[in-house]
């Protein structure tokens, strides 16, 4: 099974093309930098993964995604293997996305902040506990 999932922040704009042809498909590159979990002197604490959505998939990228925001990604792992300018073998392993959702709300995405309970429009109390309405639990099969 081949399927790659993360969570990282772009680390540009998504580069936008669309294919030739009758059936143009829209084609988006980015880049993902995803933190690692544990993180060594003199090793870097990101990795940075290259990644391609396609039609739908890339149009939904296009429209909605932009440097710095938080993205969590399903994809599979494609290597690709070429011959460069001066005859060598380079590979080129791309993320092939499948499905990409937001990593984080509108308001944490803009401040590049975490989320906090407060967006939730709930009301937090000195204790860290939030704060809700009792009528809301009317009708809950545990109430």
């Amino acid at each position: 099974m081949n399927k790659f999932l993360a969570t990282g922040r772009l680390t540009a704009d998504p580069v936008i093309r669309y294919s030739q042809g009758e059936n143009q498909t829209c084609i988006a590159n980015f880049t993902l930098a995803i933190d690692r979990k544990f993180k060594r002197d003199g090793q870097p604490s990101a990795d940075f993964v290259r990644c391609v959505a396609y039609g739908k998939t890339g149009e939904f990228v296009e429209k909605y995604f932009h440097k710095g925001m938080k993205a969590d990604i399903v994809s599979h792992i494609q290597v690709e293997k070429y011959q460069n300018k001066n005859g060598d073998t380079v590979y080129a392993t791309d993320a092939i996305i499948e499905e990409i959702d937001f990593g984080e709300s509108k308001k944490a995405s803009e401040n590049n902040a975490p989320a906090t309970p407060t967006d939730s429009g709930f009301e937090n109390t000195d204790e860290g506990f939030t704060q809700v309405d009792d009528s809301d639990l009317e009708g809950l099969p545990f109430n």
